[in-house]
């Protein structure tokens, strides 16, 4: 079967346009396509916008069941200059919690007020 022959045949058979016509197509198809684009977009805000709501109504729904717990107590003391807050012990004895503060300060060469320890346990 002669494949040249095939083509030139298809070719023959279609029908011409003329340069004005085949622009009038052009322009056609890529409004068609921007609209379609324009249009999903226009689909996925809304939809981001419902779910956002749906989102923060759920927030506000659990931020309104969970109770207000009572502020801090007026006992406890603020933190000193140039500490990072508390640290939590965990097994450890005051003594022991310096030295390991005292030796990742000089490991790191970094001073110790700029550090901040949240908790020390000992591990077994």
């Amino acid at each position: 079967m002669n494949y040249a022959l095939l083509a030139a045949k298809a070719a023959d058979s279609g029908t011409k346009m003329e340069i004005g016509d085949a622009a009038v197509t052009a322009v056609f198809g890529y409004v068609v396509v921007f609209f379609g684009l324009i249009l999903l977009m226009a689909v996925l805000y809304v939809s981001g916008a419902i779910f956002k709501s749906k989102e923060a109504k759920a927030n506000a729904a659990k931020s309104a069941a969970v109770p207000v717990k009572e502020a801090a107590p007026a006992a406890e003391a603020p933190a000193a200059p140039g500490s990072a807050g508390h640290v939590k012990l965990h097994g450890v004895p005051d003594k022991e919690a310096a030295m390991i503060m005292a030796i990742v300060a000089d490991k790191m060469q970094t001073p110790l007020n700029e550090l901040r320890f949240i908790s020390i346990k000992e591990v077994k």
